[in-house]
């Protein structure tokens, strides 16, 4: 290293970095509390309370209605997207179960003519 790099980083040291490309960084935002004055939706839902850790029954119910929940959100594919990625599977299968038998034979051919040539 020389001496001009040196002296390059420490006469920049004490520059702030420039700001983020969008402007201003956004404000920090107390930990517990919704974003913005309406609430809007935004961040994480706030636990139910619990009470007392709940039974084996209810603790049982309660994780049937997530999962309910959660089912209603998923993407489902369409009938015709099932099909062509079921087809596309299938191909693909039968493609790579030949390319490796194909493979195999070849160096089953290699290894017992090898052999032969060796005396084995």
């Amino acid at each position: 290293m020389e001496e001009e790099d040196v002296e390059l980083e420490t006469e920049t040291a004490g520059v702030r970095a420039p700001e983020s490309p969008g402007g201003t960084p956004p404000s920090k935002i107390e930990r517990g509390t919704l974003p913005g004055a309406s609430g809007g939706g935004g961040g994480r839902r706030e636990k139910a309370p619990s009470h007392g850790g709940g039974g084996f029954f209810s603790r049982t119910a309660q994780f049937l209605r997530d999962t309910r929940a959660e089912m209603r959100r998923v993407s489902w594919p369409t009938l015709n997207e099932v099909k062509n990625t079921t087809i596309i599977t299938l191909i693909a299968v039968v493609f790579f179960s030949l390319y490796l038998f194909g493979v195999d034979r070849v160096w089953t051919f290699l290894i017992e003519n090898l052999r032969k040539l060796l005396g084995g």
